[in-house]
């Protein structure tokens, strides 16, 4: 029985260890249908807020589209027909949830409704892991307080109120299955905090699988491997030393070997250790400026104000006599963890915060729970203050987000629709009336254009290129423009904006090349 030793209780001064994690009785929780209900309504009201931007997808979501018929197709990764196989996704986990749905006949067949299953099934998948989301915030709070439900919905108007975590969840990308791996993963180490079975095989390899499933849904996914050593080796003290580091490894080791077994097959079927993407955008080594400042831009989203009375909550919760502080702490560590993994990416172009979407729903849980048990375990005056501050927190943060929200509904991140028609059916019409064959296109707006050009695509941004991504890594726009003009000898090039003027692929210089130009724009670039 030593593989499933559990630890025993954690003693706080001045509280029964046991009644510290598990909140209330069984007997006490919530009635099942009452979580359910919490659960669906805030489903349906992060579905409303979601339908506010229509058909929306972003182009790059379309790219793991392409990538999926590909490999539905028998093609293998590859972008398009004929393609060299290259890693231009960084998300396997949902790009499998994609194929399973292509196979099944649910994406890329048909129209249901009048709106394309490319646009009908993601979606679908995202209110899913939305729902998933909010159950495993539900049996974390039946381990914490009575009134679980009241958890559960608090979770789901936080959720539903923010538009960060909503944009990201309708976006056609891998951010909801992340965000409910992530909250799965910090249901499972609450429960198992408060059955007092943390140091068994049980949590300890479910802790390492689900950071296993985060890690190939997105790369900084895998921070939360540290998730379950962490919690074991700061909370469970009173269990022997040899135990809680049996238990960490054994959570790591299940982490670790099927991703080391991931990145073999990687390195072996494309020739790199990290995606080609990670690649092309240059992601260079942390600092403490630039976590500052990326931390500092996600709370004054959230709002300072609503930050600080949460924080507030939260606090007292971690500190009051009475309260299940060591599985409050199962929340807080992946919720801490995936700040920090936020906090050291360079800021995404694509606006509203995409990588923070983990961090929403395990700051609702906690706090939801922190505002609840508070509540549950004081008098009146106490019950009035915490619904008081919680309405603040509520109220302040829809208002220091709702100007960001009407304007990314009025103008979304480049629409997959957008590209469909400006650059996939534009350079089709370019060769069908020049009467070219074979032809071939370079411009960095990618996904909509793998979906359906008739050329052959190039990606001037570098995802699925490696040569490129090398070079823009390196910063290298000689060489980068050498590859593209002595190599690949695109038919047409498209290039405006930041794009033109990062890669120097300018009207002139392209004139110089011996290109005409069909098309241009203001700032000098055009096709």
């Amino acid at each position: 029985m030593s593989g499933t030793r559990t630890a025993p209780a954690v003693e706080i001064p001045g509280q029964p260890a046991r009644a510290a994690r598990a909140g209330t009785p069984k007997s006490a929780a919530s009635p099942w249908w009452a979580d359910a209900a919490a659960v669906v309504g805030g489903g349906a009201l992060v579905a409303l807020h979601g339908s506010r931007l229509g058909q929306w997808v972003v182009d790059d979501a379309a790219i793991t589209f392409a990538y999926a018929r590909s490999i539905d197709e028998g093609l293998g990764p590859v972008q398009q027909p004929g393609a060299e196989p290259v890693e231009g996704y960084s998300n396997p986990a949902w790009l499998a949830l994609l194929v399973a749905g292509r196979r099944l006949g649910l994406f890329d067949h048909r129209a249901v409704s009048g709106i394309p299953d490319l646009v009908l099934y993601p979606k679908a998948l995202g209110l899913l892991c939305v729902l998933v989301t909010l159950a495993a915030v539900a049996c974390a709070a039946r381990r914490l307080v009575a009134r679980s439900w009241l958890v559960t919905a608090l979770a789901g108007v936080l959720l539903g109120a923010n538009v960060s975590f909503v944009a990201w969840t309708f976006s056609g990308l891998e951010n909801p299955l992340y965000a409910c791996v992530a909250t799965v993963l910090a249901a499972v180490l609450v429960r198992a905090v408060a059955a007092d079975s943390l140091l068994g095989r049980g949590p300890a390899a479910a802790s390492g699988l689900l950071a296993l499933v985060a890690a190939l849904t997105r790369p900084d996914g895998a921070v939360l491997a540290g998730a379950y050593p962490l919690l074991v080796l700061l909370t469970v003290g009173d269990a022997k030393m040899r135990h809680r580091v049996r238990a960490a490894m054994l959570s790591a080791v299940a982490f670790a070997v099927p991703y080391a077994l991931f990145l073999v097959w990687r390195l072996a079927v494309f020739g790199r250790l990290v995606p080609n993407t990670a690649v092309a955008k240059a992601q260079e080594l942390p600092d403490a400026e630039l976590f500052t400042r990326t931390t500092g831009e996600l709370l004054t989203f959230a709002g300072w104000p609503a930050v600080l009375v949460a924080a507030a909550l939260l606090g007292i919760a971690l500190t009051r006599r009475g309260m299940p502080r060591t599985a409050l702490a199962a929340v807080v560590l992946p919720l801490a963890l995936t700040l920090c993994a936020y906090g050291v990416l360079e800021p995404d172009w694509m606006g509203m915060h995409r990588f923070a979407t983990p961090v929403w729903p395990l700051a609702a849980l906690a706090l939801a729970a922190a505002a609840v048990g508070l509540a549950e375990r004081g008098g009146p005056r106490p019950r009035a203050a915490v619904a008081v501050a919680l309405s603040t927190t509520l109220l302040l943060s829809w208002s220091a987000q709702r100007e960001r929200g009407a304007a990314f509904r009025a103008e979304p991140t480049l629409p997959m629709c957008l590209v469909v028609n400006r650059d996939g059916v534009v350079f089709n019409t370019y060769a069908d009336r020049l009467g070219i064959e074979g032809g071939s296109v370079l411009l960095p707006s990618l996904g909509g254009t793998l979906l359906t050009s008739d050329l052959t695509v190039h990606d001037l941004a570098g995802l699925t290129e490696p040569r490129i991504a090398d070079a823009l890594a390196a910063g290298d726009t000689e060489g980068l423009r050498a590859y593209a003009f002595r190599e690949l000898r695109p038919t047409f090039v498209h290039a405006v904006g930041v794009w033109a003027r990062k890669t120097g692929m300018t009207a002139p210089r392209l004139t110089a090349e011996g290109y005409v130009p069909v098309y241009r724009t203001d700032d000098g670039g055009g096709d």
